[in-house]
């Protein structure tokens, strides 16, 4: 979508901009989507034209908010119409961050209402977003307190009972906060977290077949070094690697120790870093966390990364998500084309399968005159069994881990 803002601004200034032998601005920027961010300021200041095409939803915000430092209030104004009438599912799913940000400032009075009114007549749509969990508590209370709010007090406890890790209580905990509240649980629920607290108190009464690992199990697992995943997740993925049934409850911890090869966060956030480290490693669990997200995406690898530009053939790689912070909301997908399971090149990070799950690829974009390159990461199914996110849109990391699999 590309649209003239200001159609009465001289042609002229456009062509002063992309003059080769005058400039009246120097821009230094140290990756390029801050590049790309403020060639479309340039473009929008000098000839009043915008295109949204290349850009995520998350980068429209960063630019709505740059509009308004510079005080460019018809920008403001088309960007909050586009993200309203082309991105509501977007917005949707990452309600935290557009309602703090149009709250932030009163130029951003559309996305306000917009925010207003989801909360008012479509509360569900923020309960179901993939960021629910990190919502503020004081957001949460402004949702229920609405007097307006279209949604009944029944629905609203039915939404917020899979949030609340129950397993995690003590025995006693259970009891005096939890049982008092027994007619509001799902008689199903009720009756799994019955069994297995009073079997911590009596060892002849054991858990139903459906119900969760009993608390004694979860405390005895072997803690992990990962700032993404708990001691559970990796467990998990231990039986995904063995390929084991996920009800196999033989060995109460995983066969596996996870060895810290690489975190982003102390590392570096470069495949070149990634590369320096992880090359010639094999058997290796690949994490990330989406920023903004409560999204969990990662890979296995039972081959060696390397840097040399080829396709490596194997058929027990895999790669998987956790799309909150229930561990039983995860997608397992495995390869299907073995022969481009893993690509080692030194233009990427870790790559498995022909897109499916991509780090750090180096991909070239056109500027004004010159091109320039930069690193983003996405996942769209190819050579692997089924996609592992709703969307196939590029996506940031806030954090990023390389384990390697020692038997244990």
């Amino acid at each position: 979508m590309a649209d003239i803002l200001l159609p009465k601004l001289s042609q002229n200034l456009l062509d002063i901009l992309n003059d080769e032998e005058y400039y009246d601005i120097t821009i230094e920027v140290e990756f390029c989507q801050p590049i790309k961010r403020k060639m479309m300021e340039l473009y929008y200041i000098y000839g009043g034209n915008i295109s949204l095409n290349e850009y995520d939803d998350s980068d429209i915000i960063k630019i709505l908010i740059a509009a308004n430092e510079l005080s460019l209030q018809d920008l403001i104004t088309y960007l909050q119409s586009f993200l309203i009438e082309n991105e509501t599912n977007w917005m949707e799913q990452n309600f935290n961050l557009v309602y703090q940000t149009s709250f932030e400032n009163d130029s951003f009075s559309e996305l306000q209402k917009y925010c207003t009114d989801l909360m008012t007549k479509e509360p569900v749509k923020i309960f179901n977003s993939l960021n629910f969990s990190s919502i503020p508590e004081k957001l949460l209370i402004t949702i229920i307190q609405n007097d307006n709010l279209q949604m009944s007090e029944i629905q609203m406890i039915l939404t917020f009972i899979p949030f609340i890790k129950f397993y995690n209580l003590t025995s006693k905990e259970f009891l005096d906060k939890v049982f008092p509240y027994r007619e509001i649980l799902p008689e199903e629920l009720f009756i799994n977290l019955l069994k297995t607290f009073l079997s911590l108190l009596d060892p002849n009464i054991k858990p139903t077949d459906n119900s969760k690992p009993c608390i004694t199990k979860e405390v005895n697992l072997k803690a992990i070094d990962s700032k993404i995943i708990t001691s559970q997740h990796a467990k998990l993925i231990s039986k995904w690697i063995d390929r084991l049934e996920i009800t196999d409850e033989s060995d109460e911890s995983s066969p596996y120790e996870f060895k810290l090869l690489f975190r982003g966060s102390r590392d570096g956030f470069s495949r070149n870093k990634f590369h320096e480290i992880c090359d010639n490693k094999s058997r290796t669990v690949t994490l990330v966390k989406v920023k903004n997200s409560n999204e969990i995406l990662g890979g296995y690898n039972p081959i060696k990364w390397g840097s040399n530009g080829f396709w490596y053939f194997t058929k027990d790689s895999f790669i998987f998500s956790f799309n909150t912070n229930r561990i039983e909301d995860y997608i397992l997908s495995r390869v299907m084309n073995g022969r481009k399971a893993i690509y080692n090149g030194r233009d990427c990070g870790p790559t498995f399968g022909d897109g499916d799950l991509n780090i750090w690829k180096l991909c070239e974009i056109s500027g004004i005159q010159e091109s320039y390159f930069y690193d983003y990461c996405w996942s769209k199914k190819n050579c692997y069994e089924k996609p592992i996110r709703k969307t196939e849109n590029k996506f940031n990391v806030e954090e990023w881990e390389v384990f390697q699999m020692i038997d244990q």
